[in-house]
């Protein structure tokens, strides 16, 4: 279990530059997909990971070994290394489950939070007399649709055929709840340190989604094109920046526009080689995790038989 039990622990750090290429060479909402699903796997892993490593050591402690009925140590256990280690890991659980908590407690707060822009609204669409460019939408409380917050110096900014772009955009964000994505991805920073690469990626693929998705409600690849273009500028051109957006917004003039502009062009050469080879990547690396993860498991189960006496 030694050896294993580490894998889960440094997996994270390969999967890194592979995410990186995902998001553009692969279509944007597998994209969002694997590398949701690819976080929340491996932070499950890390965890578990953490958990095995405590076990040997706090086994060695009086209470433990009674309850657990052992009568011989744990054969994983060096008493060198086990306790100190134990408690390392138990130490770094104790962070993780902290900060996942004030992650959870916060997003919980911004959707349910009474006092959000345009409440007098009613509709799908909030319009906030402002001079200052901005539009984002709102996820609302769970089941509930949420709303598209855009200000008067966006609309003025923009031609009728681009506001419709742009709103197909913040609809696009509502729909396919990109919130929840953003928030597992969040999750799973928190549970490892290398995780935390996976939100640039996410985060762009989702736009990327959204964007495909303002395209094809108006048609034309360029409108939209242009719609995310003249939003962005007009958000940078004003003289003073908008209001503080919710923490849980999401907004068309966010992420690398260029980027985005230029794929809904169709100017980047396609990759596909490129999009297989870095999914490869992420799939086998969470199935390398989950392994590791599932055989350091198994090892523990047999040590813990043989400190009960159960298999000599």
């Amino acid at each position: 279990m030694i050896y294993a039990v580490w894998i889960p622990l440094l997996v994270p750090f390969v999967v890194v530059p592979a995410a990186r290429r995902l998001a553009d060479a692969l279509a944007p909402a597998r994209a969002a997909r694997l590398l949701a699903v690819t976080g929340a796997g491996l932070a499950l892993c890390t965890v578990l990971a953490l958990t095995l490593l405590v076990v040997p050591g706090a086994g060695r402690l009086p209470a433990v070994a009674a309850a657990g009925a052992f009568v011989h140590p744990l054969v994983a256990a060096a008493p060198a290394t086990a306790v100190p280690l134990a408690a390392a890991a138990a130490l770094l659980i104790a962070g993780c489950a902290a900060a996942v908590a004030r992650a959870v407690r916060g997003h919980w707060a911004q959707l349910h939070r009474d006092g959000r822009p345009g409440r007098a609204d009613r509709g799908e669409l909030a319009v906030l007399r402002d001079s200052r460019p901005d539009a984002y939408a709102l996820p609302g409380r769970p089941g509930s649709p949420g709303r598209i917050v855009v200000t008067t110096g966006m609309l003025q900014a923009l031609e009728p055929l681009e506001r419709e772009a742009l709103l197909a955009h913040e609809r696009a964000h509502l729909t396919g709840r990109h919130h929840l994505y953003l928030a597992a991805a969040e999750l799973s920073a928190r549970c490892h340190p290398a995780l935390r690469a996976l939100r640039a990626p996410l985060g762009y693929a989702l736009e990327r989604c959204a964007d495909e998705a303002a395209a094809h409600a108006v048609g034309d690849r360029r409108i939209a094109a242009r719609a995310i273009g003249r939003a962005a500028l007009a958000a940078r051109a004003a003289g003073e920046p908008p209001a503080p957006r919710p923490a849980v917004a999401l907004a068309a003039s966010a992420g690398p526009v260029p980027r985005r502009v230029a794929a809904l062009l169709g100017r980047p050469a396609a990759r596909p080689r490129v999009g297989r080879a870095a999914a490869a990547t992420l799939l086998i690396c969470l199935a390398v995790s989950g392994a590791a993860a599932l055989d350091a498991t198994y090892d523990l189960h047999s040590s813990i038989e043989i400190a009960q006496g159960e298999n000599p």
